[in-house]
């Protein structure tokens, strides 16, 4: 299992919410580029970035900002929010960013979806934001009334390689990942998961790697010093 540190970008500021509280935002460095570097010297093999404005708004906001950390770094980074059209994920991938993360398009815009993934393949990825197990659009203010297990079927059905499962109730909380639904999707698709939201530490991570998951998305617990990120990726190195 691969751990994604995350960095969330409001206003060109590196933040976290809590439960996807756009109004309780934390600010957590003075630089994105720079956090990038950091996580990338302790030896992380991939970097999440999320424009939040752009998830908001449906738009990019912050991908200067994001293009410019994406070619300052060797490892590979991919980003979500605001990617809504084919144009927004053609710039993305073509200024130095590995993979985009399609949210709110792939569930309002299939056509869109399909496009992106016969054009970029295992570079698009989907994200499925919960809440109470229905899938969450817009930044996480919609909820779209949709079953996350019969849309991650539908999703692998039409060629995602790889979802990213965040539960908005336990993002941000570090009160610990939603481990009954991360298994309950691991059981209905066969394509990578990769988990996100309410990490709080070592034995979190622990549980995650047990599921046998793609990767592990983690921000708050690093920032907040429950979470040693080398301790983690030597956790998911070993046998």
């Amino acid at each position: 299992m691969i751990i994604l540190p995350a960095i969330d970008i409001i206003n060109k500021q590196p933040v976290r919410l809590y439960q996807g509280d756009y109004a309780q935002k934390e600010i957590v460095g003075d630089s994105i580029t720079e956090l990038g570097k950091q996580f990338e010297k302790q030896g992380a093999q991939y970097l999440h970035l999320v424009d939040l404005d752009g998830a908001k708004e449906g738009k990019l906001v912050n991908q200067q900002i994001i293009c410019e950390t994406a070619k300052a770094l060797t490892i590979p980074v991919e980003v979500g929010g605001g990617i809504r059209n084919m144009e927004t994920a053609a710039y993305y991938l073509g200024h130095g960013v590995e993979r985009i993360i399609l949210g709110t398009a792939a569930i309002e815009n299939e056509a869109f979806l399909k496009e992106a993934l016969s054009a970029y393949g295992d570079r698009i990825a989907v994200g499925l934001d919960c809440k109470q197990g229905n899938v969450c659009t817009r930044g996480w203010l919609n909820d779209s009334q949709i079953d996350y297990l019969e849309f991650a079927e539908h999703l692998e059905a039409l060629g995602v390689k790889t979802i990213i499962f965040t539960d908005i109730a336990t993002d941000g909380t570090l009160n610990g990942p939603n481990v009954a639904m991360l298994k309950r999707l691991k059981q209905q698709v066969s394509v990578n998961i990769i988990a996100s939201g309410g990490i709080k530490d070592i034995s979190h991570i622990r549980s995650l790697k047990e599921l046998g998951l793609y990767g592990a998305i983690t921000g708050k617990a690093m920032y907040a010093q429950t979470l040693n990120l080398s301790e983690a990726l030597r956790l998911c190195e070993a046998d």
